[in-house]
């Protein structure tokens, strides 16, 4: 398990662009990683996750919008986020796992029935009209 902070949330207008960070405290457990987010009294949702190989995975509302990279020299996870809308408002997490299985690219989380072991402690992101 692997401690995550996540960084660079905040309030925009709509069409606006912000970059969320995610510094990992060590590499163990990182193989995958990826961005969810959930609004009040809505359920988790994944939106990108990339594994070691640079493979990404994106859910569709944010495709073309949205870029996730990671800095393996830094330990750090990255969401490029573009052309903002209200609709993007929520709290966003960072996870990571070991994902021996992959990942599975409906959900965006770890393969065969596992779920990401380490999970951040959110970032909001507003997004006005």
């Amino acid at each position: 398990q692997v401690q995550l902070v996540e960084s660079g949330g905040g309030s925009v207008q709509a069409g606006g662009s912000l970059r969320l960070s995610c510094a990992a405290s060590g590499y163990a457990n990182t193989r995958c990683m990826g961005w969810f987010r959930q609004a009040p009294g809505q359920e988790r949702e994944g939106v990108a996750a990339i594994d070691l190989l640079v493979s990404t995975y994106y859910v569709d509302s944010v495709k073309g919008r949205f870029t996730i990279s990671r800095d393996n020299s830094k330990n750090t996870l990255y969401l490029q986020m573009n052309s903002l809308k209200p609709e993007d408002t929520a709290m966003y997490y960072c996870a990571a796992d070991s994902c021996p299985y992959g990942l599975d690219r409906l959900t965006l989380r770890p393969a065969r029935r596992r779920d990401f072991s380490s999970w951040g402690q959110g970032t909001q992101v507003t997004v006005s009209s």
